[in-house]
This record gives structure tokens, sequence and C-alpha cells, in this order.
């Protein structure tokens, strides 16, 4: 569902946790920059996990959502970080999806009661 591989993720972007909507400007490994909105903060295991998705993708289904996690620097700073432990991910991505259908079920059942 997300695609992780091959992007420099750590940016000097600094930050709240007022993170819906924010758009942030990260670059890959050939110098390009690619800008993401943060649509969600979730907090998995005590650590603090930004989702992210192209501003540049032309369609909202074929978005490939991008996970980071929030880190602190040397200076105190939130920086967002690559999750390079697979499981650290899996987990992650997970409670990404547990969440979406979460929605969409509240979403479903919330058409329901309008027909009512």
């Amino acid at each position: 569902m997300a695609g992780h591989e091959g992007q420099n993720h750590n940016h000097d972007h600094e930050h709240g946790h007022e993170h819906q909507d924010e758009v942030i400007v990260l670059t890959d490994e050939e110098g390009k920059e690619h800008q993401f909105t943060i649509i969600q903060v979730l907090k998995v295991d005590d650590k603090d996990y930004a989702i992210l998705l192209p501003m540049d993708a032309a369609n909202e289904e074929e978005e490939a959502a991008v996970i980071l996690r929030i880190d602190e620097d040397e200076n105190g700073e939130e920086v967002l970080v690559e999750i390079e432990d697979e499981e650290e991910f899996e987990r992650v991505a997970d409670a990404w999806e547990e969440l979406l259908d979460e929605e969409e079920f509240e979403e479903l059942a919330g058409d329901d009661d309008e027909d009512v």
C-alpha cells in the first residue's frame, strides 16, 4: 500500500501536531522534490507516524500513501524519518488500514441513516 523505498524522507520542516492538510516537500535520492500532504498522524507503540499523500497524483484512488516516523533531531525539532524496520512499517500500515476501514464503515453507516 505505501511506497517507502527510494526516498530520502529526512527534512528540516518544523511543525506542531496540527498536521491535517499540511504541505511538505521531500527530496528523493535523485534530488527531485515532491510535494506531499500530511493527511493523518497515527500513534503506534508510543511513536508518532505521519501518513502522506503525494500532491502530484492524478487520481486519488491511485495515490500511494507514504508512511514516515516522526522523530526528534538533536535540537528537539520534529523530523520525518523513513521506517527501515519492515515489521515496524507493517504494524503502522496495518493500523492505517484499520483506521481507513473504520472510516469507511462509519461513512456507510451514516449513509444508511439518511435513507430512513
